[in-house]
């Protein structure tokens, strides 16, 4: 019978690329952003996260479970109540995000610019 090698851990080309493998895609971290402000239930997030589809939202929430970044919490109520919440490693995410939402709002007039004249150039 062949030996069965364990898995092993992905190999990392270094910290961010371990942490874009977690929050990559548009939705990820703007659903950690609104999870880190307090558990909040699906139609609370979809009204946060404008933009995302349902089959989306669900897509990214499941994987963001699966990767210990989110907890669902069932209820077992009629009718159904489930909450979502960020468990110790995604609230250290939600930390480490902190300082590009205030990059962000520092320089949302030089995005909108730069995004605005991006536009320009695919007419």
């Amino acid at each position: 019978m062949a030996d069965i090698e364990p898995t092993s851990a992905p190999a990392f080309t270094c910290g961010l690329d371990a942490t874009l493998r977690i929050i990559a895609g548009k939705w990820k971290p703007l659903i950690v952003y609104f999870l880190a402000q307090g558990p909040c239930r699906y139609g609370e997030l979809r009204r946060a996260v404008r933009g995302v589809s349902d089959k989306m939202l669900i897509q990214q929430l499941k994987e963001l479970e699966a990767e210990g970044i989110v907890r669902r919490t069932d209820h077992k109520e009629v009718p159904p109540r489930v909450d979502y919440t960020l468990t110790p490693l995604g609230h250290s995410l939600a930390e480490a995000l902190a300082p590009l939402c205030v990059w962000g709002s520092d320089n949302m007039a030089a995005v909108a610019r730069v995004l605005a004249e991006r536009e320009t150039w695919s007419r």
